[in-house]
């Protein structure tokens, strides 16, 4: 990869050690003579990444999930530095990054491209999600009646506590407390898991990476929210619907050179499907 000559930084400061870890990688970015700004800002201003070869982000998994979108828009990769609890997409601790920062600055890094949930209503609201698209009463308080179309084609009609339309990098996330199923990042797929639906039927289903996707309230006096990434939202009534699609961006993540998806996975998830102890 071509050598970094400007960063951006965002800090999350009120991660333990996170201002102490920004302060350490900007002085070394520095000293190699790289250009550096920094915000605690959320959200981000939107042009914050303007003319970046890079942005780190030091915190957790919800500090990169509200720089996904503007990073994914100016096509800036993000360096993820975990100061949170499980690190799924901050996969560079604090050790690690100061010691691999010469090389990164360098260039001399992974890429991994993440695909991306395109949501857009009626209204002409839209957003980027890199986890999940979930839609809700808009009180978080009673059942929704949903529908959805696949390619214009109707899939069925829900009635449960919400729905989860989830990215392969999500599956970890939402859906996966919801009973979704874990899918590979690389995978082209969108996975849409019932919360807590209303008959034994309903479970999650894979739609492919070109689909359509088309969620309307089936009640006239229901409001919805829609929530992307757990960071923003979108406010639905009557007459309007939600798209979903796979955007044409792609979030650009470093990555370190050892990295591997179903490790993290076991990792972070103490995930095992063996017997251990006769038992």
């Amino acid at each position: 990869m071509t050598p970094l000559r400007s960063i951006a930084f965002v800090v999350n400061a009120q991660k333990n050690g996170a201002a102490e870890i920004a302060n350490d990688l900007k002085q070394r970015a520095r000293t190699a003579g790289v250009a550096v700004k920094e915000t605690h800002e959320f959200p981000v201003p939107a042009d914050f990444l303007t003319d970046c070869d890079a942005c780190c982000v030091i915190g957790g998994d919800g500090t990169l999930l509200g720089v996904a979108s503007i990073a994914a828009e100016a096509g800036v990769p993000i360096i993820g530095v975990n100061r949170g609890s499980l690190g799924f997409l901050t996969p560079f601790s604090a050790e690690e990054a100061r010691e691999q920062f010469a090389s990164l600055i360098a260039g001399e890094f992974e890429i991994a491209e993440r695909a991306l949930l395109e949501c857009s209503t009626v209204t002409d609201q839209r957003d980027l999600a890199l986890n999940d698209v979930v839609i809700k009463d808009e009180n978080h308080s009673g059942l929704v009646r949903l529908s959805v179309h696949a390619d214009g084609e109707l899939v069925t009609n829900y009635t449960c506590d919400g729905l989860i339309f989830s990215t392969p990098t999500g599956s970890t996330a939402y859906n996966l407390s919801a009973g979704g199923p874990l899918i590979h990042p690389n995978a082209g797929v969108i996975a849409l898991t019932p919360i807590s639906p209303h008959t034994l039927s309903n479970r999650s289903i894979i739609f492919q990476q070109d689909v359509k996707l088309k969620v309307a309230p089936e009640s006239n006096d229901t409001c919805l929210l829609v929530a992307v990434d757990g960071q923003r939202n979108i406010r639905i009534c009557e007459g309007d619907t939600v798209d979903i699609t796979i955007s044409a961006k792609r979030l650009q993540l470093v990555q370190r050179a050892d990295f591997k998806h179903f490790g993290v996975v076991r990792t972070k998830l103490k995930w095992s499907g063996g017997v251990t102890n006769g038992t």
